[in-house]
């Protein structure tokens, strides 16, 4: 049998998001066309006798950074070593930066022996909001419209490097929509919902109060009406919990965000929920 570790190309990607969604973890319809710009060569497979039987993504962003997700062996062949071998190819290529993932929980364990510690849990809400209305003063309008250069610097603050090609991807394709908080010409929120095989996501929610995370998520959630979202908040925002929790969303899936080093300065209270568990 010959075993070889290659790095993907954009068709595998697709591949990627079938295999996500056969373990549950209900990624975006259209998220494969976001996910290979931000590092074209950030995904690995492994292939036994050249058919794709492992995977694993480990993109860079910027020059100390670096994020893990999408480590999943096919079933068949578990346990016979293929898994750790595309592991130990993903963090060769993230050598040297503070390195991040979303470790489910049968994982963890396996992941602090690699060095990584947990910082917080992102739990996973979903349901159908109850509907709220927008803070006075607040207005909200299709994030696409605000200049891209203050959108990128505002999720700066909530993301520890710059993904500007990432993020104009994320915001630009044609199956989502997302909307920012304004007041008087200041960035005060930005959400986006993208469609899933299950629950549409929203991902991210950034928003300097809850009242204007409420709104986002209201306005958003308005765009699949009567229908389940699904947010993946990082429960050390207790407001956050709280405001789901409120608005009748409950906890359907957990992981824990891990870091091999420090964790990352970011504005943690006004981060909602995280752009994703794959990419970060």
């Amino acid at each position: 049998m010959t075993f070889e570790i290659v790095t993907a190309n954009a068709d595998d990607i697709e591949q990627l998001g079938t295999w996500a969604d056969e373990e549950g973890w209900n990624p975006g319809e259209s998220d494969r066309h976001s996910f290979f710009p931000a590092d074209p060569g950030g995904f690995i497979f492994g292939r036994l006798n050249g058919e794709a039987v492992a995977s694993v993504s480990a993109v860079r962003y910027g020059t100390g950074f670096g994020f893990i997700g999408f480590y999943i062996t096919r079933p068949a062949v578990r346990g016979q070593g293929y898994g750790i071998q595309v592991w130990r190819a993903a963090m060769a290529r993230l050598a040297g930066r503070n390195v991040g993932l979303d470790g489910v929980i049968d994982q963890q364990e396996n992941y602090r022996r690699s060095g990584f510690r947990k910082a917080w849990n992102n739990i996973r809400y979903e349901g159908v909001p109850t509907a709220t209305g927008i803070p006075d003063g607040i207005g909200l309008t299709d994030a696409r419209r605000i200049s891209f250069d203050q959108l990128a610097a505002y999720d700066r603050r909530f993301f520890p490097a710059e993904r500007d090609a990432f993020l104009a991807s994320w915001i630009g394709l044609p199956d989502r929509t997302s909307l920012a908080a304004v007041h008087d010409g200041e960035l005060r929120g930005f959400a986006a919902i993208r469609p899933c095989s299950g629950a549409s996501r929203i991902g991210p929610l950034y928003a300097a109060s809850p009242e204007i995370a409420a709104a986002l998520l209201s306005g958003l959630a308005a765009t699949v009406p009567g229908a389940p979202v699904a947010i993946d908040i990082p429960d050390i925002n207790a407001p956050s919990v709280r405001l789901a929790e409120e608005l009748g969303l409950t906890p359907s899936f957990e992981a824990a965000r891990m870091y091999t080093g420090p964790v990352p300065e970011m504005d943690l209270p006004g981060l909602y929920a995280v752009t994703s568990l794959e990419l970060g």
